[in-house]
């Protein structure tokens, strides 16, 4: 059967043009049905049970679900649990979901791939029977709830008995799931069976009725009770307001340290507009897109410095009024703002932990989000008493106006509190940290086994398994995807090759393993395990480029002469075999022992001397060498517990690898723009502002030396000449200062930004890229594909010369690398806490800042920074007889006759505080000066040290290094 669309299209030109399309019926589509006799059954469907067995007692007979897009797309959670099977899914709901929510959309279809779950798909849309056009006037909405109810019709007549049918395979009925009211009412009236989710599994059967915490609450919120917060502008209202200049729009950020301030990025301004106090914030949550009001100048605040946290257990739907804050001079006030309307919600699923409720047998309870920029949620469950030691993942339905919290439901339990596995868990998903199986469609992409080099590759590559190759990398490292050689020439110059593992081979483009890949965008490393970019196959084997086997490799190749300049630079794929897979320690024993003479300990020499005229060069040229307190973890081989933790030392073959991978992608980055200028992936680090190097500045004043920071050459210059005798650790404190004033790198098209914007000012580089690392960074193998473009190894593709394809694309890497970033922060923060349980220590540390009510201490061994508190919020005494008095003008605190400053050395003790099960924290406490009544008697041996005198000279602490894997 055949229908036509005709449309009306007036073009460009203003004329008329016919549009028909042909739209095909059929009768033999299968209802899906093992109890239906009359469709023709479909053998690679899934079938629907002949004899359904229902979750809930609300429909007493035999029945099959039918949802409507609203319950797919709010109540995802439920729909997941293994309980919810015999589902019907039509082609207009899935449609509809696809186009409204991507994220759902993939949800959805991973459930539906399951033949356990029994969701069968309904091509309703070419059905002659389920078909319908839309009327004239009818939105597009009203049709697909009327195709729905339709369909619900057809399946109930369709599944009704007939004579000289068996009863039992006859007498499935259609359940019509919505929430909808509207869409119910209409189906009641044509006499279908249809409730709500809600209602549906509050008729749960005992054995599922944990599943009603899992429903969304999206019923309408009474009216009687009285509102606390101000409405809501209507989208109307705020697209006026930004058109008429009233209103601006940005993201909102929320503040960590105090829950009734935030601030809100408006595009356009260089400074981030304040908002502060709860009716101002008007329950905006972290990550949305708002619209603002600007209040009146005489309305402007400052930003807070006092630490500000909601401790209530639970208040219910009442708001006390905002604390004071205290009131600032006009000059250090900030535009001000207050919220009036939500453009687009950003909520997500959060970790965390359940209150305890004080009125027993309650269903409602406060969720406290991990996250403290999350507020509070509150959450209706039955299972409060299993929960309340777990770690359990929440998402918000709604914030209406009465109340004081959001309200969400509970999606499920992580595990016990405290567990290392949930609280990686936790870390993982915090930071929305991609860590699921490959699915099989990725894992089909993969070669099989066993996989050779075959005569027709090795035609297609130039063959350097003849020459002394070799990788550097840290110890335990399995995803090698670099290797260095050099030799002399007969012309008396240098031979130096970087070989890059030949990702791009295995991952080809618009494959399922691209598109994977292109989702995670970066390996994550944590501190006892890594989640792959790519499968293990291919990052541990078959890309790895382990010492003794042949692996395909991306090579570029320089001529140098002995004062590295580059004479000539050659790109090809190759075929390599690594000599040896070194760590830095074993390859700086190579490159020491004068005994070693053979052809891997001349190349690593050769690269080492080069390397320092390279780096000498670079620094130069105003290049910053930064410093970052960096840690390495001992774990136990069975339990992977934390059982020694160091400072990562610096060794001269980091940085010898250093030089040559940036050496790589600046040569790579040049190349691949000549080739491409508008489509070249490229990495840029934009000069800070300068308001960004107060800290540093002020810092380093007190103590007598000046920081110029007009240019990357002048902030290098002066911080190698800000150098203290007696305390040798103050340099690599300021230059830990500095790293923190610079701004985040970030992956760009080269078409989309002006030319002097390419500029890397911390490698101080007029063009970079990132080319070295391609089996844990996505960003490389677009690179590569570039590069074997440009050098007529590979072809192109349309989606790799895509401007906008690929902005879009830059924007995921660099969300994905900042999570990576992070995440890898908070497994650190985790296995010190793990280390410092039931156990405390006296370390050597440093003052690195003074503030108003306490120190902030650098500890170098282990490279943790905290803060010893000397007075409370309103200058009160912590301890009772013992005052601080602070000078903000000399930036000192003095008690009696001790007076601290910046970077002066001190001894605390260190120790765990788990007195919040959700929070523990590192606790410091000063050691050395001893002050009677403040300071903790000395313990262990690391306290026997004598506290370093201004004059003196301390212990040389060890230096942090730079892994080769972060650049």
């Amino acid at each position: 059967m055949l229908t036509n669309k005709v449309f009306m299209k007036k073009t460009k030109r203003g004329n008329i043009l016919k549009i028909v399309r042909e739209h095909y019926l059929r009768d033999d589509i299968w209802c899906g049905s093992a109890a239906c006799q009359t469709c023709p059954a479909d053998e690679n469907a899934a079938l629907l049970d002949e004899v359904p067995e229902p979750v809930s007692e609300r429909f007493a007979f035999p029945h099959y679900l039918l949802l409507d897009t609203n319950v797919i797309l709010y109540q995802m959670d439920l729909l997941e649990e293994s309980a919810i099977r015999n589902v019907i899914i039509l082609h207009t709901v899935l449609d509809e979901v696809k186009h409204r929510s991507a994220v759902v959309y993939k949800r959805l279809r991973a459930v539906l791939s399951d033949p356990a779950r029994k969701f069968y798909t309904f091509v309703n849309e070419h059905h002659k029977d389920t078909y319908v056009e839309r009327e004239p006037g009818e939105s597009a909405n009203d049709r697909n709830d009327r195709m729905i109810r339709t369909a619900a019709e057809w399946y109930g007549k369709h599944l009704s008995p007939r004579v000289g049918k068996k009863s039992a395979r006859a007498g499935v009925r259609i359940v019509l799931l919505s929430d909808d009211a509207d869409n119910r009412a209409k189906a009641m009236a044509l006499g279908l069976n249809t409730c709500s989710a809600l209602e549906y599994m509050k008729a749960a059967k005992a054995t599922f009725a944990h599943l009603l915490d899992k429903i969304a609450q999206r019923e309408l919120v009474s009216e009687s009770k009285d509102p606390l917060f101000p409405s809501h502008l209507t989208m109307l209202q705020i697209h006026e307001g930004i058109k008429g200049g009233k209103l601006m729009q940005g993201g909102f950020l929320a503040s960590r340290e105090n829950y009734l301030e935030g601030y809100v990025r408006v595009e356009g301004i260089e400074k981030a507009v304040l908002i502060q106090g709860r009716m101002n914030l008007n329950r905006a949550v972290d990550g949305d897109t708002v619209a603002i009001e600007m209040l009146p100048e005489s309305e402007w605040k400052a930003p807070s410095d006092v630490v500000l946290v909601d401790e209530q257990t639970d208040p219910g739907d009442m708001v006390e009024p905002d604390p004071t804050f205290s009131v600032k001079p006009q000059a250090e006030r900030e535009p001000t703002a207050k919220v009036v309307g939500i453009i687009k919600r950003k909520w997500r699923q959060y970790c965390g932990i359940l209150l305890p409720s004080h009125i027993q047998g309650s269903t409602r309870h406060i969720f406290v989000p991990a996250e403290r920029k999350i507020p509070r949620i509150r959450i209706e469950t039955r299972q409060a008493a299993t929960l309340l030691s777990q770690r359990i993942i929440v998402a918000i339905d709604q914030w209406p106006r009465h109340s004081r919290y959001p309200q969400g439901h509970f999606v499920r339990a992580l595990g016990p509190i405290g567990s290392k596995e949930t609280e990686n868990e936790v870390i993982l998903l915090e930071h929305d940290v991609p860590h699921s199986r490959f699915s099989e469609d990725v894992l089909a992409c993969l070669p099989e086994l066993p996989w050779t080099i075959t005569a027709a590759d090795l035609q297609r590559r130039v063959d350097l398994r003849g020459i002394t190759v070799c990788s550097v990398d840290p110890p335990g490292c399995t995803d090698i995807d670099d290797a260095l050689h050099a030799r002399r020439l007969p012309n008396g110059n240098i031979e130096v090759g970087v070989h890059i593992a030949d990702v791009g081979h295995f991952i080809r483009p618009g494959t399922a393993l691209d598109r994977e890949a292109a989702s995670r965008a970066t390996t994550v490393y944590l501190v006892d395990k890594r989640i792959d970019m790519v499968p293990g196959l291919l990052s541990s084997n078959l890309c790895s480029l382990r010492g003794g086997e042949e692996r395909f490799a991306f090579s570029c190749i320089w001529e140098l002469d002995d004062e590295a300049n580059i004479r000539h630079t050659r790109y090809h794929k190759s075929v390599i075999k690594s000599k040896s897979a070194l760590t830095y320690e074993e390859a700086q024993i190579i490159i020491d022992d004068a005994k070693q003479t053979n052809d891997v300990a001349t190349s690593l020499r050769l690269l080492n001397r080069l390397a320092k005229i390279l780096k000498k060069r670079r620094t130069e040229k105003g290049a910053l060498v930064l410093a970052s307190p960096e840690i390495r973890f001992q774990v136990d081989s069975e339990t992977h517990d934390p059982i020694d933790v160091k400072a990562k030392q610096l060794l001269e073959t980091n940085s010898m690898v250093e030089e040559f991978m940036l050496l790589a992608n600046v040569s790579v980055a040049e190349k691949i723009e000549q080739e491409f200028p508008e489509c070249a992936m490229l990495r840029r680090h934009p000069c800070p502002p300068q308001a960004n190097y107060e800290p540093l500045v002020k810092a380093a004043e007190h103590q007598g030396f000046e920081i110029l920071t007009t240019s990357g050459k002048e902030l290098a210059t002066s911080l190698d000449k800000a150098v203290k005798p007696d305390n040798p650790y103050f340099n690599t404190m300021l230059r830990i200062l500095a790293t923190r004033c610079m701004m985040q790198a970030v992956y760009f098209i080269s078409g989309t930004v002006q030319r002097d914007e390419f500029f890397h000012y911390g490698l101080a580089a007029p063009i970079y890229t990132h080319f070295t690392s391609p089996i844990r960074r996505y960003a490389d193998i677009i690179v590569h594909r570039l590069l074997a473009a440009c050098i007529g190894a590979d072809s192109t593709y349309p989606e790799l010369l895509d401007k906008k394809v690929n902005s879009n694309l830059c924007n995921n890497l660099n969300y994905r690398n900042r999570m990576a970033q992070y995440a890898g922060r908070a497994s650190v923060a985790l296995h010190t806490h793990l280390f410092f349980r039931k156990r405390s220590e006296d370390e050597q540390a440093y003052i690195l800042f003074i503030r108003k009510n306490a120190l902030q201490i650098l500890v170098p061994k282990y490279g943790f920074e905290g803060t010893i508190y000397v007075t409370g919020r309103n200058n009160e005494e912590i301890k009772t007889g013992v005052r601080f008095v602070y000078d903000e003008e000399q930036q000192t605190q003095r008690c009696g006759q001790v007076v601290f400053r910046a970077f002066d050395p001190v001894i605390v003790r260190l120790s765990l505080d788990s007195t919040n099960v959700q929070h523990e924290k590192l606790v410091f406490e000063l050691v050395k000066p001893y002050i009677e009544g403040f300071s903790v008697k000395a313990q262990g041996a690391a306290a026997e040290v004598e506290t370093p005198k201004r004059k003196g000279e301390p212990q040389q602490p060890t230096k942090s290094k730079k892994n080769k894997k972060a650049k």
